[in-house]
């Protein structure tokens, strides 16, 4: 699945070529995603894209009087082409902008393509969403309070998108190997200080990823086509059995939550 880094780098490479465009057409050739594309957005010919923003792994195309809501889902990419560029078989959206497209290819249809007005406040998918990773609001002072009396794994609470939005399974393990922090220790016994560290460790992973283009495990390329190489990098992700790059102790996978952790005993602890 596309995370916050993925998510974040197809922001940049939008908004430098949307901004300012206007919506010519929008043609839906399957509208049964994860969610039903609704006739909101089947109606959005005239509208001008002002901006592209996030909010943790959900794309917003600002329109002024709302925005297009895009999820990538679990293989969903987004490309600008050439209009008139023939679609695919997994090619389900196109908003057409003069001489350009943006076109949702999403092979699983676990996306969504919906509207948000600006009225109404924010939309049911964005109104329970936690803090940004990459904004001043996560500091340690604020993991540290997020976590009080928390008994579960802190990898699992850094991954609820309710607490911290954005942290995916890739990126959890390769902050907490940063941070030196076990993935198993309940939330709740952190400390003050290993919280400061855990968070400049999620922010420094995710500046990482979004430099090399995110990670490209299945479906995810870039909006320009290109494929991110944040897994060739990692430090614990993926290397079961593997010499730690810190150490060079053998990394362990675990599971936790249904999801892969990869961790070194040696420097986690």
């Amino acid at each position: 699945m596309p995370e916050l880094p993925e998510v974040e780098v197809t922001r940049r490479g939008l908004a430098r070529r949307l901004a300012g465009r206007r919506i010519s057409a929008v043609e839906v050739r399957e509208p049964r995603l994860r969610w039903r594309v609704p006739e909101d957005v089947l109606a959005l010919a005239g509208r001008t894209v002002r901006a592209v923003r996030r909010r943790g792994k959900y794309l917003l195309l600002d329109c002024g009087d709302g925005a297009i809501l895009v999820h990538l889902g679990m293989s969903g990419s987004l490309r600008v082409l050439p209009a008139g560029t023939a679609p695919g078989p997994h090619d389900h959206v196109d908003l057409v902008l003069g001489d350009r497209v943006l076109r949702l290819r999403d092979p699983r249809r676990f996306g969504a393509v919906l509207w948000a007005p600006a009225s109404g406040g924010p939309h049911r998918l964005l109104a329970h969403l936690g803090v940004e990773p990459l904004s001043r609001a996560l500091d340690g002072a604020r993991l540290h309070a997020l976590t009080r009396g928390l008994r579960a794994p802190i990898k699992n609470v850094i991954m609820d998108a309710r607490r911290v939005v954005g942290v995916g399974n890739i990126y959890a393990s390769e902050a907490l190997h940063r941070a030196r922090i076990d993935p198993r220790t309940p939330a709740g016994r952190l400390s003050r200080e290993r919280c400061e560290r855990l968070a400049r460790a999620i922010k420094l992973t995710l500046r990482a990823a979004i430099r090399a283009g995110g990670a490209s495990l299945r479906d995810f390329v870039g909006s320009d086509g290109v494929y991110g190489c944040f897994q060739t990098r990692a430090r614990v992700y993926d290397r079961a059995g593997l010499p730690c790059r810190r150490c060079g102790g053998a990394v362990r996978r675990i599971v936790q939550g249904q999801r892969s952790t990869f961790f070194c005993p040696a420097c986690q602890r």
